[in-house]
């Protein structure tokens, strides 16, 4: 028999398994701290466990969703400020099940990295409990992967999964919607997590600006512009469905308005957007004028201030938006439903853009 080794050919090969273990230490009171009624298992087993119960639905469905944050990654590590990428990236999945009236109930999360920093992975893992907790959804497990030589150093990348509830007869797929209805726009926190990659084109590349730079347009550095957190609607949402129909929700993310209403409409169904109604934050136009965008390309790429929309009946309207200003939103009445066209065949118009 002989001694072991002083150092490990695995760590030698880029790959520690102590430091791995030694996360696992720093993160499992972070993580426990979303725990929420249902999870039976704790941070570091082969599986996250949850029991569903009877939890009042009669005929319950699992919804789920997944989803990253892309290459707004790449702002997080030139400001090295890893403590909200987290919030971005539960929210891009819990957004997506809400719009279905789902409750989120928890949330996995993929972190691969070339070699692990301890601080900077505990930060990224305080931003994601820092978004379960504002959804009301807990972090069940995940996984941590070093491959180097795969990512370069300091590089990392993100994946969510989150698993929602809603009763089969509440589900919102846009069935509902119908000539008439008003579309409600809620604000969004800015760019949220779309659209990085010509971002970072305009402000690093065709401007030579520096995340540390101060940009009078936006009253801020360009740092603090690109890392807003994205906005998490969840607590209003579900607070709104319990008091009123709401005969479709849409989260306004990748692909804009004009990719992105047309998912839920039914046959029969355009939507005309008003985009005189709602005030669209500075660095929407800024992006436009400094990058030569056109206006088609802006509704199509980025949510224009709006993050959410919720299709309601007409005589709703006022009910509905005075609700979402109670609960923090900042709501605005930005169209209609109206009857498609059918020689033009178009189902998003939005002052003369159509898609």
């Amino acid at each position: 028999m002989t001694d072991s080794p002083s150092t490990s050919r695995y760590s030698e090969a880029g790959v520690d398994i102590d430091k791995g273990n030694a996360f696992i230490s720093r993160i499992k009171n972070i993580v426990a701290d979303t725990h929420g009624r249902g999870v039976l298992s704790d941070i570091g087993g082969f599986s996250g466990l949850f029991a569903i119960g009877n939890a009042g639905y009669e005929d319950p469905v699992l919804i789920a969703s997944t989803d990253g944050v892309g290459t707004k990654l790449n702002i997080a590590k030139m400001c090295n400020r890893h403590d909200t990428i987290g919030i971005d990236l539960v929210a891009m999945c819990v957004n997506d099940v809400v719009v279905s009236g789902a409750k989120p109930l928890f949330f996995l999360d993929y972190f691969a990295v070339s070699s692990l920093d301890l601080d900077v992975a505990t930060d990224v893992v305080k931003g994601i409990a820092k978004g379960c907790k504002i959804s009301g959804c807990s972090l069940i497990g995940g996984e941590t992967a070093e491959m180097p030589g795969l990512y370069q150093p300091g590089d990392y990348d993100l994946a969510g999964f989150v698993v929602g509830i809603a009763d089969r007869n509440s589900i919102i797929d846009g069935s509902d919607i119908r000539v008439g209805n008003k579309i409600i726009g809620l604000a969004s926190s800015g760019l949220h997590s779309n659209g990085y990659s010509l971002v970072r084109k305009i402000f690093f590349e065709e401007l030579g600006l520096s995340v540390d730079d101060q940009v009078e347009e936006l009253g801020c550095t360009v740092g603090e512009e690109l890392l807003r957190p994205t906005r998490i609607y969840v607590q209003s949402l579900l607070k709104i469905l319990r008091n009123f129909k709401i005969n479709g929700l849409i989260h306004n993310t990748g692909g804009g308005f004009i990719d992105n209403v047309p998912r839920i409409l039914p046959g029969g169904c355009k939507a005309v957007i008003e985009p005189d109604s709602w005030d669209v934050p500075p660095i929407f136009t800024f992006l436009q004028d400094k990058g030569n965008i056109s206006i088609q390309e802006m509704y199509r790429t980025f949510n224009m201030g709006i993050g959410m929309m919720a299709l309601v009946d007409a005589d709703l309207v006022e009910d509905v938006v005075h609700q979402f200003k109670a609960l923090g939103e900042t709501p605005y009445v930005i169209g209609e439903i109206t009857k498609v066209d059918d020689t033009d065949g178009q189902w998003v118009t939005i002052d003369g853009i159509t898609g």
